[in-house]
């Protein structure tokens, strides 16, 4: 067991890894925690693999995973997570804009005011405003009105978990950033932290607003994990119930004027709207018990993994795991 486990996914950082490396470890060994650097190597097609197997070789603190293709940074962050052996877990992008020396800050916030989360606040972002400033802005806000844990800044990578905290949850799409929003449905106390931000110095970014869109997309996934993943018929049922009643009573009101007032009602548009709503509402709570049913399936046996090893590299005297 280590204090500290830092996890970095990266994918085409060959230029930065170097550096990254030596910032994390000065101001590690310098803060006196015990720690490993976990680097996964999110299908790089640059030197990035080939550089983090020579700096492995030089410190047995670093361990390096590769996955055979481009996962996604959430699927990097779930390995990392899984290969973590520290009570703390420190996860941070790869591309030097965030600052190593914020992490012996916010680990202390953690443990000094017994909390189970602590989010990086870039406060001062070193980005383009219209790309990347506007679309976070109003991601955030969306974000933490669906989810009620509200924090200024859900994109940045610099968090810091207590490790029960994380390696429990199953995570897809873009779901690394809802992380604090996942975690609050077990009642975690969670903070913000603000951090350094820096300008990016090498490589292109790959966010935008394209990812934004993906991102909201997410949100709703999210959004019904948190409220109605144990019970998908209150949502579906409620829609469905809306339909029906107003259909069946719409029905019920045009036999009551065929069958007592003798009225054609054949030619009425409203028959047709009635018996649409009807069906359409009742088919609706048909969809949610059947919802039930999956939820309830997912729950009890879902153990697909969002990724696959070439390999792992560690030293000696950690054990090694490797899957094909």
């Amino acid at each position: 067991m280590v204090e500290l486990s830092v996890v970095i996914p990266v994918r085409n950082e060959a230029a930065s890894l170097e550096e990254l490396h030596q910032e994390l470890t000065d101001t590690l060994e310098r803060f006196g925690h015990s720690y490993e650097i976990i680097v996964v190597d999110d299908g790089s097609t640059d030197r990035s693999f080939e550089i983090l197997v020579r700096l492995q070789a030089l410190d047995p603190r670093l361990r390096v995973i590769r996955f055979r293709r481009n996962f996604g940074q959430t699927a990097a962050f779930s390995a990392g997570f899984a290969y973590a052996r520290g009570r703390l877990i420190v996860t941070s992008d790869g591309d030097l804009q965030n600052d190593a020396r914020d992490i012996p800050a916010m680990v202390t916030k953690l443990d000094g005011e017994q909390l189970d989360i602590v989010c990086g606040w870039r406060k001062n972002r070193k980005d383009a405003f219209l790309s990347r400033l506007v679309p976070s802005m109003i991601a955030n806000r969306i974000i933490s009105w669906a989810t009620g844990v509200r924090l200024h800044d859900y994109g940045c990578s610099l968090k810091v978990f207590r490790s029960d905290v994380v390696k429990p949850l199953k995570l897809y799409g873009e779901m690394h950033r809802f992380i604090p929003a996942i975690a609050s449905e077990h009642g975690v106390s969670i903070a913000e932290a603000v951090v350094n931000h820096r300008p990016r110095r090498h490589g292109t970014s790959n966010y935008g607003i394209s990812r934004t869109i993906r991102v909201i997309l997410d949100l709703l996934t999210v959004k019904f994990l948190l409220s109605y993943s144990t019970r998908p018929v209150q949502i579906f049922g409620l829609i469905g119930l809306a339909m029906a009643i107003p259909g069946a009573i719409i029905t019920a009101y045009l036999a009551f004027v065929r069958i007592i007032g003798a009225e054609s009602i054949a030619n009425r548009p409203l028959l047709t709207y009635g018996i649409l709503l009807f069906f359409t509402g009742v088919q609706l709570i048909t969809l949610g018990l059947l919802a039930e049913l999956m939820a309830r399936t997912y729950h009890e046996s879902q153990n697909k993994p969002t990724y696959v090893i070439r390999e792992v590299r560690e030293s000696e005297s950690a054990p090694a795991r490797v899957s094909s």
